[in-house]
């Protein structure tokens, strides 16, 4: 009787052994997948600036060439973005929760201001 069951407790024994190698390899790829997406979700917040209360938030913002920087507007009226050297500018005016986004393929200062309300201004460097 034990030699008939001694095979099945190795099979038994291999298959444990397979179903957890199985799920590590799973587990491992989704929590590296979700790491990337949260990566990539941490980055692009560094580089959004909110238009609220009259205010660029951050003023003043440091990206590397190559960086995709995106105004958003959370102000209950609306709001522009203008380079003062006219490098770039929103098409038109950003009602609440519009935005507007531009990569930066150059090194500089670029500063900027509302071109409604000339008093909010911010600074994108670009190194």
């Amino acid at each position: 009787m034990r030699t008939l069951i001694s095979p099945f407790r190795s099979a038994a024994a291999r298959f444990a052994m397979s179903r957890a190698v199985i799920i590590a390899v799973l587990l491992g790829t989704i929590v590296g997948a979700m790491l990337a997406v949260a990566s990539v979700a941490a980055q692009d917040a560094a580089n959004v600036i909110t238009i609220d209360n009259f205010t660029f938030t951050p003023p003043e913002l440091t990206v590397a060439v190559g960086t995709t920087v995106k105004w958003v507007n959370h102000d209950d009226i609306p709001h522009s973005v203008v380079n003062k050297d006219k490098v770039f500018r929103s098409k038109a005016a950003l009602d609440t929760d519009d935005s507007f986004s531009y990569t930066f393929a150059s090194a500089g200062t670029f500063d900027y201001f509302c071109g409604l309300h000339p008093h909010m201004v911010g600074k994108i460097i670009v190194k």
